[in-house]
């Protein structure tokens, strides 16, 4: 972040290839900066100085340091840092710029890898722009080869994975592999990012990884209405977006998307060590799993085909405007499902709710079965099945289905599928935490007499949220055993420090069991 003391300072944004957008000039007494200071990631905007200028420099550790110190001052700073970065989404101004057709499977790929890690972007689709031609000409390009995309830096890249699209923008760098940290979390949905939030606000040096983005399955409800603290609900991206820049706030090193590969066993001194790739590790005295869970997918022929570009696995802005005035189908009968056809009825012409089972009731919150029920432009049909997708080159075009023993048949271009979740624990083959028959991560006294709360059959390895055997399935629970593993890593630590091992936080890191900083850990994100 940069203080101004004298001069003025234009700050623009990219428009398009060649344009620019002037936001605001900054004079004496304003400060430049956006939430990507808060974590010394490049910025996504420039800035120019038109007069002689003086600014205060204020690198990242110390300006996360001034946001804890000064209450008041710091919730100013935050306050106006996350107004600027929803500024910038809004507009669509900064950031990488996608080139490619706007329903292409992977335009929408990386646009929702970019919407789900909060970063501003553009979209250039050549289908529908006046000299197309010209367009492709300039880069070089054939059209068979998009998409692309064009960074920030001048970077070409060609349909890139995620996390090298994360790489190119600077979300993600190199971590140093002779580091212990205090905790390593490997998942960052609302259990992960609420231990990071807890754990770094009482000083722990804390890692936190994912592979995809911050949020997990939370992050893609289109509206909670059952969270506490939230009488008119909130979306699931605004509360984990809160909760992402809290912990970065306290100072979580956040690596997303970095997928975890592997736990080795832990050495003589309790250390872990986490595979990231191939080539890649981080070390650790304590690790929390956080994992989550996968969607499942639908047992149908040719389902695969259809994914992405025709099959959702959630609902949001981005797959609303895809099936702007059709009819789209439903399929599932939890609370996520639920939220979904609430969610999409307001934004498409019809909604097909199909539920195996045979009422609402007996797996969704009642709130949502009553507000299914008022909606005139939804159609539920329970005790259904689906057994048959059709369409071609990756389009849909029907879906068939049973019921009663009868097939019925709909065109229909977009399925959505809420069929539950598996958890996400294969990464862990091999490591000796335990699991039950389904999968789940064995914890307590199920795994092992002496075992603490949340603590699995490896000592110092600790299981939180979704992917927990016995856990209730709740974003408010979740969040609750974020906060609770805290304790059981205090209580890990001060027992290696008595039995003489260094695994412990070091001095400055050391901080009592019974410490409660939740008032200091509250900040707020503009809705």
């Amino acid at each position: 972040m940069a203080v101004v003391l004298s001069g003025r300072v234009l700050v623009t944004q990219p428009a398009g290839l060649d344009g620019v957008t002037p936001i605001v000039t900054h004079r004496a007494g304003n400060f430049m900066g956006e939430l990507a200071q808060l974590s010394g990631g490049p910025g996504i905007v420039d800035a120019t100085a038109t007069s002689h200028v003086e600014v205060l420099l204020l690198p990242s550790d110390r300006l996360r340091a001034l946001l804890v110190a000064e209450a008041e001052l710091g919730e100013q700073i935050m306050r106006a840092l996350i107004l600027r970065r929803v500024g910038l989404l809004e507009t669509g101004g900064g950031g990488p710029v996608i080139i490619g057709a706007a329903n292409h499977p992977d335009v929408l790929r990386l646009q929702g890898f970019l919407r789900r890690s909060g970063q501003p972007h553009q979209l250039l689709d050549p289908e529908a722009e006046t000299d197309a031609d010209g367009l492709l000409r300039r880069f070089g390009l054939a059209a068979g080869e998009l998409p692309v995309v064009l960074c920030p830096t001048g970077e070409l890249l060609r349909n890139p994975p995620d996390v090298r699209l994360a790489r190119c923008l600077g979300l993600v760098s190199a971590l140093d592999a002779d580091h212990v940290h205090d905790v390593a979390i490997v998942g960052a949905g609302p259990a992960g990012l609420a231990a990071a939030v807890y754990a770094a606000s009482e000083g722990l040096d804390v890692l936190m990884l994912d592979c995809r983005a911050f949020g997990g399955q939370a992050g893609y409800s289109a509206r909670i209405e059952n969270y506490l603290g939230f009488p008119t609900g909130v979306s699931g991206m605004a509360l984990v977006a809160r909760a992402y820049n809290q912990a970065l706030k306290f100072g979580v090193r956040a690596a997303i998307p970095e997928e975890v590969t592997g736990l080795a066993p832990g050495d003589d001194r309790g250390r872990f060590t986490l595979s990231l790739g191939p080539e890649e590790r981080v070390r650790t005295r304590s690790v929390v799993i956080a994992s989550g869970a996968r969607y499942r997918r639908l047992d149908v022929a040719g389902l695969e085909t259809f994914e992405a570009a025709s099959v959702h696995y959630w609902a949001t802005p981005l797959e609303a405007r895809l099936c702007s005035g059709q009819e789209v189908a439903v399929v599932g009968a939890g609370n996520s499902a639920g939220q979904a056809v609430v969610y999409l009825a307001g934004q498409v012409d019809r909604v097909l709710m199909l539920v195996r089972g045979g009422t609402l009731s007996a797996s969704m919150s009642r709130y949502l079965v009553d507000r299914i029920s008022g909606l005139g432009n939804v159609e539920v049909q329970t005790d259904a099945r689906v057994t048959g997708l059709e369409g071609g080159d990756g389009v849909l075009e029907a879906i068939r289905w049973t019921r009663a023993g009868e097939e019925q048949r709909r065109a229909i271009r977009h399925l959505f599928l809420f069929i539950g979740a598996d958890p996400n624990t294969d990464w862990l083959s091999g490591s000796g935490v335990g699991v039950d028959g389904k999968g789940f991560i064995l914890t307590g006294r199920d795994a092992g007499a002496d075992r603490g709360p949340l603590e699995t059959v490896r000592r110092g390895v600790f299981a939180i949220g979704d992917v927990r055997a016995g856990s209730t399935k709740r974003v408010a629970a979740a969040v609750g055993e974020g906060a609770q593993v805290v304790a059981a890593l205090h209580a890990r630590f001060a027992e290696l420090t008595s039995g003489g091992s260094d695994g412990a936080p070091s001095a400055e890191h050391q901080i009592s069991s019974c410490s409660d900083n939740s008032s200091a850990s509250s900040t707020s994100m503009p809705r």
